[in-house]
């Protein structure tokens, strides 16, 4: 450990909330534990804790204080959680606060299969099939499911209209569960997010699937939610040859409570910030449109979270040159 560092003496024990166990969350919880301990007392000790369902309980355990911290995505959801919006209108957390964001490039796609003759979202109304799309589960948990249906709504076709249809979503819980039932031919669409995926590459280059673009007036309607749009870039996959509009659903958020102790806080974000590359490291193998964690890691843009700073990690920026008293 370089001289300088920032040190707690104390032992600490902390508990953070990943994913399911094998995804990017627990990857991120367990870099960042043991930087932390490395730089706090002799008997301290993180516990990395498992979510089973779509992950909104990792949200409800740090507001309640059961947990420490914990890592979700999409960071634009998140300001609804502060307020009891959306997902969130009846389990407000008033009292998350941000220590970082951390860069993931993605989005919520609807991809048809081209049998149905299909490529845009006035076909589709027009046509009405009775369509079976994979896509996550809507059980009050899960974000990707929450705004997969909101996306769809804002298309004119919320899940009765689906149904009256003659079809119906076919929901599961863990997004590469989801995506596999397309890749199999199990399904006629799938409405997803992890677009960098190898299972989205295996639909979308083995022409599987046609990519539905989505409607300017819907990015519109859900912007007034707090949602941004994200383009699919021509040649992200080779069978694209054009851009195609779409909705975001980007970025890791790093998210404490706002009484953690000013110390932990700043040593946590102290943590993700200058000890990134060895974060960084473990993605490297993959092509930077390719990484579920985006790299390399700016810390500036790991400033700009979409809800406040915990005090103890506005400091770390501010001291740090990256902060402007007037961005928080």
């Amino acid at each position: 450990m370089e001289t300088g560092e920032p040190r707690i003496e104390r032992s600490q024990t902390l508990h953070f909330i990943g994913d399911w166990g094998q995804a990017n969350f627990h990857r991120i919880c367990s870099w960042l534990s043991q930087e932390f301990c490395n730089r706090a007392g002799p008997r301290s000790r993180v516990a990395i804790w498992n979510v089973r369902g779509g992950g909104i309980e990792a949200l409800d355990q740090v507001q309640d204080g059961e947990a420490d911290l914990c890592i979700v995505t999409p960071a634009m959801l998140i300001p609804a959680a502060l307020t009891g919006q959306l997902i969130f209108a009846s389990r407000p957390a008033p009292n998350l606060r941000a220590l970082a964001v951390l860069p993931q490039d993605d989005r919520m796609l609807l991809a048809l299969d081209p049998k149905l003759e299909i490529s845009t979202f006035a076909e589709l109304r027009a046509k009405r099939p009775p369509l079976r799309i994979a896509t996550a589960s809507d059980d009050g948990t899960n974000l990707i499911g929450h705004v997969a249906r909101l996306m769809m709504a804002a298309h004119g076709i919320d899940e009765a209209t689906l149904n009256s249809w003659g079809g119906g979503y076919v929901s599961d819980t863990h997004p590469m569960v989801t995506i596999g039932r397309m890749v199999r031919g199990e399904v006629d669409g799938l409405l997803m997010e992890a677009v960098m995926s190898p299972g989205w590459v295996d639909i979308m280059e083995g022409g599987k699937a046609v990519l539905i673009p989505a409607e300017a007036q819907a990015l519109e309607s859900l912007g007034a939610l707090g949602f941004g749009a994200n383009p699919v870039p021509a040649g992200y996959w080779s069978s694209l040859d054009h851009e195609v509009p779409a909705l975001d659903f980007s970025d890791f958020l790093v998210l404490v409570r706002d009484d953690m102790p000013e110390d932990i806080a700043h040593l946590l974000t102290w943590c993700l910030v200058e000890q990134r590359a060895w974060i960084e490291r473990q993605y490297r193998h993959l092509a930077p449109n390719r990484s579920p964690l985006s790299y390399p890691l700016v810390p500036a843009s790991m400033a700009r979270t979409s809800v406040p700073l915990h005090p103890g990690a506005r400091r770390y920026y501010a001291d740090a040159g990256l902060l402007q008293v007037a961005d928080h």
